[in-house]
């Protein structure tokens, strides 16, 4: 009698099988995410108590040049239509005119997103070198004098103003001391010295050899990108505090110091080991929340960046530039999330 064979379990399923389902959801994830996005800025431009063709042929116009200015933006033809034809401007790149100089958006953008991005990113660096040793050193000596200090510094940068910050900071290391440069970018001696390559000026002026702009350039993103340092400094080092406490107080520890290690090597190799992943998160958050949320500081000191344009745009009624800028801010922080995702799945094999 012939036994018949048992049915095969689940097989294992191969690595470009998991690489592919893992890539076909992950696009999934950000295609939902950017048409919810694309919706949302859609109804706000819609909703919003501005006439957009006022906005371009005033209120002095004809009805006869109204008309045919609304059949010509397209706002005759039902909702659903509109929305089919705003994804595809924003896919082509096209956000529109803008109502205050009559250029497209999207050159505008091109044009003042570096410098919030050189902003954010030296700002991030400053708060990460800082934060996450001052967070290990609080989580080893807690109850100490150095955790209280890393426990205040953290309170501070949560519950103080980041514009009267800013404002102090511009009074006394500018205006008393003379420390560092004034509010915008660079000198007025040296706008427009290096050729634009990437819309950094630090990195231009690197890439030119011209290290008098780069100089004059570092006096004067360092105030603002100090302050947002600042700002994400409070929170790494407290959220690498509280990862870290976590594990200070797991049986591997213990282990690991009854075989001998010492302490700074059991602190940095398995304890700080295992919550680099989630820094990772961390930092992708904090960098992305500079991105989008320093519009106070570039207003505080001029610098012109792809916040103070969205506050300029909005306090202007241009509602094609803030509906454009909010799109590109909204698709860098998606970009963020999914990298830190897929870092960490690299990092992390227990998440592959």
């Amino acid at each position: 009698m012939t036994i018949p064979a048992e049915p095969e379990k689940g097989r294992r399923k191969s690595p470009f099988t998991s690489i592919a389902i893992s890539a076909f959801k992950t696009t999934g994830t950000i295609l939902v995410t950017m048409l919810g996005l694309l919706f949302v800025t859609f109804i706000i431009g819609r909703v919003m108590p501005i006439d957009p063709v006022i906005s371009i042929v005033w209120d002095r116009a004809s009805k006869e040049t109204y008309d045919a200015a609304y059949r010509a933006m397209g706002l005759d033809k039902p909702i659903f239509i509109q929305f089919f034809y705003y994804i595809r401007d924003i896919l082509e790149g096209d956000f529109g005119q803008s109502l205050l100089n009559a250029r497209p958006v999207a050159e505008d953008i091109r044009r003042v997103f570096p410098a919030t991005l050189e902003l954010a990113t030296l700002g991030t660096f400053i708060g990460v070198i800082i934060g996450v040793p001052l967070g290990v050193l609080a989580a080893v000596r807690r109850g100490s004098w150095i955790d209280q200090i890393a426990r205040l510094v953290a309170l501070i940068g949560y519950s103080m103003p980041i514009f009267w910050l800013g404002l102090v900071g511009l009074l006394i290391f500018y205006g008393i001391l003379g420390w560092v440069g004034g509010p915008g970018r660079v000198g007025i001696f040296y706008v427009d010295v290096v050729p634009s390559v990437t819309g950094m000026i630090l990195v231009d002026s690197l890439f030119d050899g011209n290290w008098t702009v780069f100089k004059d350039a570092m006096s004067h993103i360092i105030l603002p990108a100090s302050l947002l340092g600042y700002y994400s400094l409070a929170y790494i080092s407290r959220m690498t505090r509280s990862f870290m406490l976590e594990q200070m107080n797991a049986e591997y520890i213990t282990t690991a110091r009854v075989k001998g290690l010492s302490e700074w090597t059991v602190i940095w190799r398995p304890a700080f080991g295992n919550i680099k992943v989630q820094l990772i998160t961390v930092i992708a958050l904090s960098y992305a929340g500079l991105l989008e949320g320093s519009v106070l500081t570039e207003i505080i000191f001029a610098w012109p960046g792809i916040g103070s344009y969205i506050t300029t745009a909005l306090l202007s009624a241009d509602m094609n530039a803030v509906l454009g800028g909010t799109v590109v801010v909204g698709l860098v922080f998606v970009c963020l999330n999914v990298f830190s995702d897929l870092l960490y799945k690299f990092l992390d094999p227990r998440a592959k």
